[in-house]
């Protein structure tokens, strides 16, 4: 037991200072964890904006690997062209870093964000409040070189694979969703209820035997209401 005045108070100082340090530490892993593992998928990026020719009218699609693995998008986003952005296991921290280098040589249409490892139910996992403000650090990137092109966010869909962490990722979502209604031409997706059954769990069916990404099925799913939300929001917005 600490009786001496002056150490009790020095005690208590350390103890406080190594508390918000903790705290520090806690806020910012969102924005620190991202590392340099997906360089080598930001620079085939680089790459790409040297030999390909995209629209101005163009669709960016960004974020992990179900944006990545879609085969079939330019196919299911017709008419609108597509740029294709997605690097497989990315999360929120590595989209925040990365989106200058995949945004701003283009000029587009709008932005699409599906970003699905933020709360897998492993140890580097986010909490829904670093998830979302990595979410609007990503969206205040891209909003200060384009001030009115919409920028749409997709939910996260349920699977079997991480069905034990679905009331944390329902939470974020539903954090996102609440963010998208509060800023002018920022939508959210909704697109979770299509992948449960009558039971409310996840529609294996639909996804590949990972139980994590789509299959031809889901994506067909997943393309025709993200489809319709571009349709439903571009019409209403002028330039």
């Amino acid at each position: 037991m600490i009786k001496n005045p002056i150490r009790l108070k020095n005690f208590r100082t350390v103890l406080f200072v190594s508390l918000l340090l903790f705290a520090a530490c806690t806020a910012s892993k969102a924005q620190t964890n991202a590392g340099n593992k997906w360089e080598g998928e930001i620079a085939a990026f680089d790459k790409l904006n040297q030999t390909e020719k995209y629209s101005e009218q163009s669709i960016l699609f960004t974020g992990s690997s179900s944006i990545r693995l879609w085969s079939t998008i330019k196919e299911e986003m017709a008419p609108y062209p597509i740029i294709q952005r997605g690097f497989g296991g990315s999360n929120s921290p590595a989209v925040l870093q990365y989106i200058r280098q995949i945004a701003y040589p283009h000029q587009f249409r709008a932005v699409v964000i599906f970003i699905g490892n933020d709360i897998t139910g492993s140890s580097d996992d986010l909490t829904t409040e670093q998830s979302t403000e990595n979410y609007r650090g990503i969206v205040k990137i891209i909003r200060a070189k384009y001030k009115k092109q919409p920028v749409f966010i997709v939910e996260v869909t349920p699977c079997q694979s991480r069905w034990k962490k679905w009331p944390e990722i329902q939470q974020n979502n539903a954090n996102l969703k609440a963010m998208c209604k509060k800023e002018k031409n920022l939508y959210f997706i909704e697109t979770a209820q299509s992948f449960l059954n009558e039971k409310s769990e996840p529609r294996n069916e639909l996804f590949r035997d990972d139980h994590l990404h789509l299959n031809r099925e889901g994506y067909k799913i997943w393309g025709a209401l993200i489809k319709s939300q571009l349709d439903l929001k571009l019409k209403a917005v002028s330039y």
